[in-house]
């Protein structure tokens, strides 16, 4: 059985989407739509400038949706009015938590599976981290820490070869890349119980905030912290494959992700490392995850496999985010049981 596939966006980020499903078995892109008809058309797919029209023509079982937050509740309505039994929605999820909530309510109501498409959690290295730990190979894990160092956010010019977007977003660093970090935490330790943030912004010329720390507990005992600054580098020759480097530390060893995507293992009192993993050589956006997302849910469509990052539980990552928000506005330690 073949998945007909229709992408809503072909702006920067698109690519890998369309990169994605084009090579997976088991899917067939049958179409793009963007408001702009000559992205649409360099895409190679048959393109559409009206999602309605796409969606009319093409009579896909899924949909993609690749732009920006504001547009995304209006577009998962149209496809479900337009029958789309499945839809896959990018982060961040919608402008705001309530209306994120409102419009994973709609999907259930009409029985459509409605997925957030975040995807760092489906990078190759968290998923051999998560193994590891599993595994026992660390012993209990006591805390994690991961450093954002992309190195694409200095002078007039951030962002603007990519997303220029990105500027003028009154809420960036952790609503548009920390939530990344957010549900990544979260796949590896489970929920969390508060937040404690500090944030600020170094480069003038953006809306928003571009660094910060942000301490998380988990309810499973651990804690975690977002050591992030979108100026500066760290040590690789792609600062996107990672996008920084991070110490998954425990009673019986420490796991170090590496900016080249390789992860290695030391066990306690010794000096040398086991490689877990070895160097990523995908060409692709953060080890190939966009394309591993998108088997995920292939996957679930074919053989019922639960599925990660549905809409209703990733509200709670976006709750998380409030939080942060919170917490750096006020200065104190936000308690998760104490958010509406």
């Amino acid at each position: 059985m073949t998945t007909r596939v229709a992408c809503l966006g072909a702006g920067y980020f698109s690519r890998f989407h369309h990169d994605g499903w084009a090579r997976l078995e088991g899917a067939t892109l049958v179409g793009v739509a963007d408001h702009d008809l000559a992205k649409a058309t360099e895409t190679g797919h048959p393109a559409f400038v009206s999602l309605a029209e796409m969606l009319e023509r093409t009579r896909p079982d899924l949909l993609d949706i690749v732009v920006p937050p504001a547009a995304h509740a209006d577009a998962i309505r149209l496809a479900i009015e337009g029958g789309v039994s499945t839809i896959i929605c990018q982060k961040p999820f919608c402008a705001e938590l309530e209306k994120a909530r409102e419009i994973t309510e709609h999907a259930r109501q009409h029985g459509v599976t409605l997925i957030v498409h975040e995807n760092f959690r489906f990078q190759p290295w968290y998923r051999a981290i998560k193994a590891v730990i599993e595994a026992g190979d660390v012993g209990d894990v006591l805390q994690a820490t991961f450093r954002l160092r992309p190195g694409d956010g200095q002078g007039p010019d951030a962002y603007l070869a990519r997303q220029a977007y990105f500027q003028k977003m009154p809420r960036f660093l952790v609503h548009e890349t920390g939530v990344h970090f957010i549900d990544t935490f979260r796949y590896l330790f489970g929920d969390m119980t508060s937040v404690y943030a500090d944030l600020h912004k170094d480069n003038p010329v953006i809306a928003g905030e571009d660094a910060g720390f942000i301490n998380f507990a988990h309810r499973s005992g651990p804690r975690s912290l977002l050591d992030a600054n979108r100026l500066l580098d760290h040590a690789a020759e792609n600062t996107r494959c990672t996008m920084g480097e991070g110490l998954f530390e425990g009673t019986h060893g420490t796991l170090t992700l590496n900016g080249d995507g390789s992860v290695h293992l030391r066990r306690f009192r010794q000096v040398g490392t086991h490689e877990v993993l070895p160097p990523n050589t995908s060409q692709s956006f953060g080890g190939d995850c966009t394309y591993l997302l998108q088997a995920h849910v292939l996957r679930h469509l074919s053989s019922d496999l639960p599925l990660e990052n549905t809409a209703s539980d990733y509200l709670y990552v976006m709750e998380v985010e409030r939080a942060v928000y919170q917490s750096a506005q006020s200065g104190r330690k936000v308690h998760l049981d104490e958010q509406e």
